[in-house]
Formats: C-alpha cells, sequence, structure tokens
C-alpha cells in the first residue's frame, strides 16, 4: 500500500476539522445522510471512456454534453471524437444551451448554492478544495457565468446516472485526461440530443466487473471518508 506524506494527512485533519465545525452532524446516520444528499446514486455503472466516430458538423476542440447518451464528447478532430461517460442533471435540475469554458480549477473548493442549503441546511457553507468530502474531485471546468461545472467527483458509481444538481461529473481519471485538452474560451454544447457512434479503440470491460469495482470502490471510499470525519470530530471536540 502506498504511504500518504505527513503534510497531506496534516493538511486533510486540518481542512476535515474546519468543515465539521462548520456543520452540525450529530451522528453516523446524518454523516450518510450529507453523502447520500452529495452523491446519491446506486451500483450502477457508467461504461469506460472511448474514441468515436463523431458528427461531422461540429468542429475541432468543441466539448459536446449530451445528456441523452450520457455522455461527454471531446471533438479532437474532424468526424472523430473522445467519448467520456458522465452524470448527468436529476430530472428538476435538467437544462440545455451554448456556453463555454470561463474558468478552470485544480482541486476546486466547493461553496453550496443557496437553493442546495435551502434543501439541505446540514450543508456547510464551504468545502475546501481536496477536502474528502469535496464533491467536485481534482478538477472543474466552469461555465460561462451559471454555477454549473463540468467536474470530477469522489462517488464513481454515480457515473452513468441521473443524480446531480445541474453539474456534469466525471470519473477523476477523465477529467484529468479532458482538463489538459480543453483551454478557456472552449465552446461547450449540451443537449439532450443523442448521437450514433462508432466504437473505437479503447476496449470495453465486463459490466458485471464493472459493477462490482464500482460497489467495492464506493464502500471503500465511504468507509474512509467516514473515519477522517469521525477523527476530525473527535478532535473539534476535544
Amino acid at each position: 500500500m502506498t504511504s500518504v506524506p505527513t503534510t497531506i494527512l496534516k493538511a486533510c485533519a486540518a481542512g476535515a476539522a474546519a468543515f465539521i465545525m462548520s456543520t452540525s452532524f450529530s451522528a453516523a446516520a446524518s454523516a450518510q445522510d450529507f453523502f447520500s444528499f452529495l452523491w446519491g446514486g446506486d451500483e450502477k455503472h457508467g461504461g469506460e471512456r472511448k474514441a468515436v466516430a463523431f458528427s461531422p458538423e461540429y468542429k475541432p476542440g468543441q466539448v459536446i454534453v449530451s445528456f441523452g447518451d450520457r455522455r461527454l464528447y471531446w471533438v479532437h478532430s474532424k468526424g472523430q471524437a473522445i467519448s467520456y461517460p458522465i452524470a448527468v442533471p436529476r430530472e428538476q435540475s435538467r437544462w440545455q444551451g451554448v456556453t463555454s469554458v470561463s474558468m478552470k480549477r485544480e482541486n476546486p473548493p466547493w461553496t453550496p448554492t443557496p437553493e442546495m442549503r435551502a434543501e439541505n441546511p446540514k450543508l456547510p457553507t464551504y468545502v475546501p478544495g481536496g477536502h474528502p468530502l469535496n464533491p467536485l474531485g481534482v478538477r472543474a471546468l466552469y461555465l460561462g457565468s451559471s454555477t454549473y461545472r463540468i467536474h470530477g467527483t469522489d462517488a464513481p458509481w454515480t457515473i452513468g446516472q441521473a443524480v446531480s444538481k445541474g453539474c456534469i461529473r466525471m470519473y477523476n481519471e477523465d477529467v484529468l485526461d479532458l482538463y489538459p485538452r480543453v483551454p478557456t474560451g472552449t465552446r461547450v454544447t449540451v443537449t439532450w440530443q443523442r448521437f450514433k457512434t462508432e466504437p473505437g479503440d479503447f476496449a470495453n470491460v465486463d459490466a458485471e466487473q464493472r459493477a462490482k469495482a464500482a460497489s467495492a470502490r464506493r464502500v471503500n471510499y465511504e468507509r474512509r471518508a467516514f473515519k477522517r470525519y469521525s477523527r476530525a470530530r473527535s478532535a473539534s471536540l476535544n
């Protein structure tokens, strides 16, 4: 097992303590409710990154987000794209339109919107980047002047599902792949249109194995996150 540098552990502990002090969690059930509110989802899995033949009407360099396909397409050349699985907005948070990448952030902090806090008053006012309960993952691409983002997630089991509050979720490893390809100003088309694509050169993994892996990742992540939460809460009370 790879060891984690002491400085990183201290930083995580400090961030966790500050975060816990800004919440009103009182029991394990409350923490679990928090996980469910942030991430949602179940054990279904969203597939793999792959190269595809894509509609030639879109110019190279553009990003097309298809909520219908539950895929994000980055067009790298005419008629060719990389297809990434995504989590899409829940029914009450659906939207579409043409926008652009207005900002990019590594390990982005997260500030819940007033609407989110009204829906769940237990949410904190701010979560620092890199915190184990930060729902934005390791990278974020901000869309126009809206509160929507294309971002990573530490809840991989939600990819392929309609669970977000309006943002486009990707696996952390996929947003790390997309991030350097997409400069600020990139045109982003968000649509419910579905696209016919031909499979490319990324091999698919057996669906049952993917589902089992997603389930194991969820259990392991929640166990680690709750341990951090418990240690930080204990430290803040002592």
